[in-house]
């Protein structure tokens, strides 16, 4: 039903209206506030009340830019326009929606009122704002920001007294005013439920605005998240509370071999086998865990090792609703530690100072070593740069992306060598790791291993050793299980295999698989002529590194270093250098700086000749006396440098009567 009591007030509103118009004077009871505020804009924005003339009405180009602008509310409005019209079809209603500065973008109506009322302003395109036609539903809730109910004569301009208007704004997200919804009619069919009508579709359309925001923002979060999986290094899945797999990442895709369709909906146990327990304990005990070491079983690429790391995912009610599995394969796990740690090469043939013949016969046969994977036998006494050699081989061949990971046989105990090279698993002996222990050849899957003093190394860890030359697989040391590893075995000795091969020290089918390439490196004895390149280069080196400029090195400091044996090789050239460059006070290198232990006729043992050939036993009694005096009498620094154990110096020492420098 009509409002009765609005409609009898007709007759006093338009009096009121018209005291205003012709005289000023306001109906302060009769009144609302919120009209007569409207009425004094109006008549300051110099509307006319008696008198429509339609101005400011879009373009066809303007409209089309509006609604484009617009397009999300239009699209939003329409279905809840419709719904409200559905409500007053037939009798006699219009429903409106308008800008922020009330132009008109949607209309839904009877064709007869549309049609009397081209002439105000109430089609597409139309400006319906206070400024243009006064106190109205639409602009006057712009220019407050509420909704309201204008009946009859409270409109400002005269044509619209047959017209009773109800409006709400419409703000956006972020609370501000982006429209008007409105629902016009004649006014005897004014009903106050009208305004509550319209106010209920503006915030159904409000509501669904923030609902479309939502999902937009959630939509654009989502294809995020699905970039940052898809670009990340490490292997993603996701599992849901059943251990069912839900999302898997392209690292994780390519990790495995596998498709995405392949995976999607499968339970875990397809990858990971007998160790899916630990997975759907995540899931039953609410515990995720991190860093663990674990072989997924795949078709196209076997047993992959890997690092896996798990946590759970909760719903709103904060109960396990799935986990997350995060995948990175062991060789680059291993790849990135090996860098950090510095178990990489850093030489390159390049760094191997020297023109003699036979040291450029090494060199060639060793770049030609480089150019394949077969095992390399590096042989010299120590400090020859073995080691170096190693280096420059793996850095010019095809693994020099890979890592480069080195082992000294002879500079652990023996009962270690085996789990050193091949690791073991958790509990295979007492003080074993928890979750064990990868070995040196699971460390260089993929590059190169560096087997020093490979002479010293346990029979029984040669059986293994072999094997693993053989097979390209190890078994960790309490383990069951076959890994794969490609690895390409580089060994060194200061020993003559062939002799520890007759005295049983070594096996001879071990000794014939390493000793594929053999590269024997020359003593620095036995190229002398490199003496002084060597010392250039390391003056400037060591020059640097002690805070001392030298500027120059005389003659006699050169021929007194060449008339030495040098025992210890290039490693005793260096720190006899150091020596020298520490005992020099000015910028001249000369010979009265050269250490005592290199020169003839000094003290305790010291008349053995220069000159000439020398005996082992007198090379090795020189080489310790050298390593004493230049340790300043360290037994384990001392034989760190000579490349032996503290205890087979000793042994040494006592061999010859030698007693420690202090």
């Amino acid at each position: 039903m009509p409002g009765k009591k609005i409609l009898q007030k007709k007759p006093e509103f338009y009096k009121a209206w018209k005291n205003f118009i012709e005289k000023g004077e306001i109906d302060q009871k009769l009144l609302r506030p919120i009209i007569v505020e409207s009425w004094l804009r109006s008549k300051k924005y110099g509307v006319d009340p008696k008198k429509m003339d339609g101005k400011n009405k879009l373009s066809k180009e303007q409209l089309e830019k509006r609604f484009n602008k617009l397009s999300k509310l239009i699209r939003t409005s329409q279905p809840f326009m419709s719904s409200l019209y559905k409500i007053v079809e037939n009798s006699g209603f219009i429903v409106r929606l308008a800008d922020n500065e009330g132009y008109i973008l949607g209309v839904k109506g009877d064709e007869d009122i549309l049609n009397s009322g081209r002439n105000l302003n109430i089609s597409l395109g139309d400006n319906c704002s206070e400024k243009t036609i006064g106190t109205n539903a639409i602009g006057t809730a712009l220019a407050t920001g509420k909704p309201l109910q204008v009946f009859a004569a409270e409109h400002y301009c005269e044509q619209y007294h047959t017209w009773t208007s109800s409006a709400c704004p419409l703000k956006d997200t972020n609370g501000e005013i982006i429209g008007v919804l409105s629902m016009t009619g004649h006014y005897d069919k004014v009903h106050p439920h009208t305004l509550g009508m319209v106010v209920a579709a503006a915030e159904a359309i409000e509501n669904q605005m923030k609902v479309d925001e939502t999902n937009r923002q959630l939509a654009i979060a989502n294809k995020h998240f699905l970039a940052i999986m898809e670009s990340m290094s490490e292997g993603l899945l996701s599992i849901d509370e059943h251990a069912i797999i839900t999302d898997i990442n392209l690292a994780a895709r390519n990790l495995l071999g596998i498709e995405e369709k392949d995976i999607i909906g499968k339970h875990i146990r397809r990858l990971f086998n007998v160790q899916t327990k630990k997975i759907l304990s995540v899931l039953k005990q609410d515990r995720g865990f991190s860093e663990e070491e674990m072989f997924l079983e795949t078709k196209k690429r076997g047993s992959i090792g890997c690092i896996v790391t798990s946590t759970p995912i909760h719903d709103e009610n904060d109960k396990v609703a799935g986990a997350v599995i995060v995948l990175r394969e062991m060789k680059n796990v291993r790849k990135l530690v090996n860098k950090i740690a510095g178990s990489e090469a850093r030489f390159t043939f390049n760094d191997i100072l020297g023109q003699s013949e036979k040291l450029q016969e090494a060199i060639q046969l060793a770049k030609i070593a480089a150019r394949n994977t077969s095992t390399v036998l590096l042989c010299g006494e120590s400090g020859t740069g073995k080691e170096m050699f190693a280096q420059a081989i793996h850095n010019s061949s095809l693994r020099r992306e890979g890592p480069f990971v080195f082992l000294n046989c002879g500079a652990i105990p023996r009962e270690l060598v085996a789990s050193e090279l091949f690791g073991y698993v958790e509990g295979a002996f007492t003080g074993a790791k928890r979750g064990g222990h990868p070995g040196k050849f699971e460390l260089a899957d993929g590059g190169t291993i560096f087997l020093d003093e490979i002479g010293d190394m346990p029979l029984d860890t040669q059986v293994n050793l072999l094997r693993v030359l053989e097979s390209k697989q190890i078994m960790r040391i309490g383990g069951e299980k076959v890994i794969p590893v490609n690895v390409r075995v580089i060994a060194a000795t200061n020993k003559k295999l062939e002799d520890e091969v007759l005295a049983g020290n070594f096996r001879q089918d071990l000794f014939y698989r390493l000793n594929v390439t053999p590269i024997k490196i020359p003593p620095l004895r036995e190229r002398k002529e490199d003496i002084p390149i060597l010392i250039d280069h390391f003056t400037q080196k060591l020059s640097k590194t002690l805070g001392k400029e030298i500027t120059k090195i005389e003659d006699k400091f050169y021929r007194a270093m060449m008339s030495y044996s040098w025992p210890g090789n290039v490693r005793e050239l260096q720190n006899v250098l150091q020596q020298a460059i520490n005992l020099c006070d000015g910028e001249v290198l000369r010979a009265e700086h050269i250490p005592v232990s290199i020169k003839p006729n000094h003290n305790q043992k010291t008349d053995i000749p220069i000159h000439g050939i020398l005996t082992l036993e007198e090379v090795e009694e020189r080489a310790i006396i050298t390593a004493l005096k230049a340790c300043k009498g360290n037994i384990s620094k001392a034989a760190e440098s000579l490349g032996i154990g503290r205890n087979t110096l000793y042994r040494k020492m006592k061999k010859y009567s030698i007693k420690n420098v202090l």
